[in-house]
C-alpha cells in the first residue's frame, strides 16, 4: 500500500511562492490601471469627485471576489452563481474602460485602438486573478489507487479492506451526498481516476470471507 504522498516537493514551494509574487505584481498593475480609468470615466459620467473611486472598486472587486468564489466552489452546482457574477463584473470592465479610452484618447488615436488598449488590464486582472487563487490554493494529499491485478493472477479467498481505500470511500460517499460533488471532482479531490470512484459508487465496499460468513 503506497501511502499518502504530497503533490509539492520543496522545489515546487519555491516555484510557487516565486510566481505568486509575479501574479500579485502583475495584479496590481491591471487593478491601478483599470482603477483609474473607471474612476475617471465615472466622474465624467456625473459622478462627484469625492465618490468616483468607490465605482472601480464595485466593478472590478466583483470580478476578484468572483474569481476566487468560482475557484472555492470548483465542481460544486452553486458554482453557477459565481460564474455569472463573474461574467458580469468582466463584461461591465472591459466596457466601460474601452468606452473611457474612446472618450480619453486623442483625436488622432482610433478609437478601436484606444479601446483594444484599454481592454487589456481588467482582462488580465480577470486571468491573474484567477492564477493567483490556484496557485495558493492548498494541494490536498493524494490517495494512491490501488494496482489492479494482472489478468492471469488468482484473487484471493481473503480480501482485505485497506484503510487508505476506505477512507477515500468514506470521503467520496460524503461529497457526493452532502456536498453534491460529480465523480470527476471527487477523482481529483482524491488523486484517482474518475472510473475508480465510478467503481466505488457501483459496487459493494470489499468484504473479508470471515465478515461474510457472520451476515
Amino acid at each position: 500500500m503506497n501511502p499518502p504522498t504530497t503533490v509539492r516537493p520543496r522545489g515546487g514551494r519555491v516555484a510557487v511562492v516565486t510566481a505568486v509574487a509575479g501574479t500579485v505584481f502583475i495584479a496590481a498593475g491591471a487593478f491601478w490601471l483599470s482603477f483609474t480609468a473607471l474612476a475617471d470615466l465615472a466622474r465624467r459620467s456625473g459622478v462627484d469627485a469625492g465618490q468616483a473611486w468607490a465605482w472601480p472598486l464595485i466593478v472590478d472587486g466583483i470580478i476578484v471576489v468572483a474569481t476566487v468564489a468560482v475557484v472555492a466552489l470548483a465542481g460544486q452546482r452553486s458554482a453557477w452563481y459565481p460564474w455569472l457574477l463573474l461574467a458580469a463584473g468582466a463584461l461591465v470592465s472591459v466596457t466601460a474602460n474601452a468606452i473611457h479610452a474612446v472618450v480619453a484618447a486623442d483625436a488622432d488615436v482610433p478609437g478601436v485602438l484606444a479601446a483594444c488598449v484599454a481592454a487589456v488590464p481588467p482582462l488580465v486582472l480577470l486571468a491573474i486573478t484567477h492564477l493567483t487563487v490556484i496557485l495558493t490554493r492548498p494541494v490536498p494529499a493524494s490517495i494512491a489507487p490501488a494496482e489492479e491485478p494482472a489478468p492471469d493472477e488468482r484473487v484471493p479467498d481473503v480480501v482485505p479492506v485497506l484503510p487508505v481505500r476506505r477512507a477515500g470511500r468514506e470521503l467520496a460517499a460524503r461529497l457526493r451526498e452532502e456536498e453534491g460533488w460529480s465523480n470527476k471532482a471527487i477523482a481529483r479531490r482524491l488523486g484517482v481516476h474518475p472510473s475508480t470512484v465510478g467503481r466505488w459508487f457501483a459496487a459493494p465496499p470489499a468484504m473479508t470471507r470471515t465478515e461474510e460468513e457472520t451476515r
